[in-house]
């Protein structure tokens, strides 16, 4: 076999292989000191209350805009949102950016180990 099959070979031996794309696995206890920055909205504890922001106790794998009590903006409320850890991870890089119009006045993150991190911390708490 020549070097331009080989190659031509790998190519399409790869791009028939499904590829699954996950986040690494972030440090919990690490992500809970990083949670610290979000505290001032957002609590994280069973029971605990809504502030600015949400609970985000259970925040893993809850559809977006369905904590009890808490009054969401229309975008949040309406979309189709279920906070994965990707989708987690997306928000928190640009909250604006993946759901326009929602009403968290947060920047976002755009470390990606401090993103993995806290998702850490919130799979932990949910």
């Amino acid at each position: 076999m020549t070097i331009r099959k080989a190659i031509l070979f790998a190519a399409v031996l790869f791009a028939a292989t499904p590829v699954s794309i996950a986040l690494a696995e972030g440090d919990a206890a690490v992500g809970e000191k990083a949670f610290n920055k979000c505290k001032a909205c957002h609590t994280a504890e069973q029971g605990g209350a809504n502030r600015v922001g949400p609970n985000l106790h259970g925040v893993v794998g809850r559809k977006a805009g369905t904590v009890d009590g808490y009054s969401y903006s229309k975008p949040v409320k309406e979309g189709d949102v279920t906070w994965t850890e990707d989708n987690l991870d997306k928000y928190l890089t640009d909250p604006k950016g993946f759901i326009p119009g929602n009403k968290m006045a947060f920047p976002g993150i755009k470390s990606e180990d401090e993103r993995e991190n806290i998702i850490a911390y919130l799979k932990q708490n949910s």
